[in-house]
């Protein structure tokens, strides 16, 4: 019996699927380990944990820079992800599935990068590069949804 494993364009979604997530959670990472170097804490119960550590009312600015940054992720990865699956359900061809799915995660990890490190323009184009994927994948599955003879 053939399972989705069988279907390269998926194993591409998952390998983006699990390049994502552990970009997200180096992300989180970078946050608890700033917090923990400067010893600033958001509440005053996380830090009695630490001794010399205290409650600040501004985080950071590298904790600030990774909390927007997953905000961003949050409104941005869910959608691609829909967009990659739906894309693998439809019959996409595995080349445009590894075009597509290598670019939107090369994209984010770059985005991320150039977050954390206050880095425009590039911030930017890496952001758009993202949002340029999910728009053609949007296309694309329209396109195949139409060309593509049901069983």
């Amino acid at each position: 019996m053939r399972s989705l494993l069988d279907v390269l364009a998926f194993r591409y979604w998952l390998i983006s699927l699990v390049v994502l997530f552990l970009k997200m959670f180096a992300n989180s990472a970078v946050q608890g380990i700033t917090r923990f170097r400067t010893k600033s804490f958001a509440w005053p119960e996380d830090a009695a944990m630490i001794r010399g550590a205290k409650a600040v009312e501004r985080d950071p600015e590298l904790v600030e820079r990774a909390s927007r940054c997953w905000r961003n992720d949050l409104e941005n990865v869910p959608i691609y992800l829909f967009l990659g699956l739906g894309f693998v359900l439809a019959g996409g061809a595995p080349w445009w599935a590894a075009v597509y799915f290598a670019t939107f995660t090369v994209a984010r990890v770059l985005h991320t990068v150039f977050y954390l490190r206050a880095m425009q323009p590039w911030r930017n184009i890496a952001y758009q590069a993202g949002l340029l994927v999910c728009f053609a994948l949007a296309v694309h599955i329209v396109v195949l949804l139409l060309t593509v003879q049901p069983l």
